[in-house]
C-alpha cells in the first residue's frame, strides 16, 4: 500500500510536472478502483495501530486487521494519502481530487473524461 499511496499523492501535488510550483496546485485528479484487493505485507497487519485523532478523549486505537475490512479499505488509503500531503491551504484542494472506489464500478461515473491508466 506504501508504493501506491506514495505514487498517488505525487500525482496530487504535481511533482512530475514541468510546471510545477510548490504554492500552486499543479495537480492532476486521481481515480483508484479496485481498493478492496490492497493487502498489506508483512507483520503491518497485527503491528500497524490506527489512530483517528489524537484527542486522549477522543482516541480509539486498534490494528490494522481490525480495520482492513472490504468495507474500510478505501479509508485506510485515503488516509495514508492525505498523510502525505504538504499541510498547508492547499490539501483540501488536493484531497477534493482524489476518488477511490471498491470496485470497478466506480469507474463508470468517469467515462465523459476519458480516465487514463498508469503504467505500474
Amino acid at each position: 500500500m506504501g508504493r501506491v499511496a506514495t505514487r498517488i499523492a505525487r500525482i496530487l501535488i504535481g511533482k512530475d510536472k514541468a510546471n510545477y510550483t510548490p504554492y500552486l496546485d499543479c495537480g492532476d485528479h486521481v481515480i483508484v478502483i479496485n481498493a478492496d484487493k490492497i493487502r498489506l505485507t508483512g507483520n503491518k497487519l497485527e503491528q500497524k495501530v490506527l489512530s483517528p485523532s489524537q484527542r486522549l478523549s477522543w482516541r480509539v486505537e486498534g490494528s490494522a486487521a481490525k480495520r482492513l475490512r472490504p468495507t474500510r479499505a478505501d479509508w485506510m488509503l485515503r488516509e495514508a494519502v492525505l498523510g502525505m500531503l504538504p499541510k498547508n491551504k492547499l490539501r483540501a484542494l488536493r484531497a477534493k481530487k482524489l476518488r477511490i472506489y471498491l470496485d470497478d464500478k466506480g469507474l463508470l461515473r468517469h467515462t465523459g473524461q476519458k480516465p487514463q491508466l498508469l503504467a505500474q
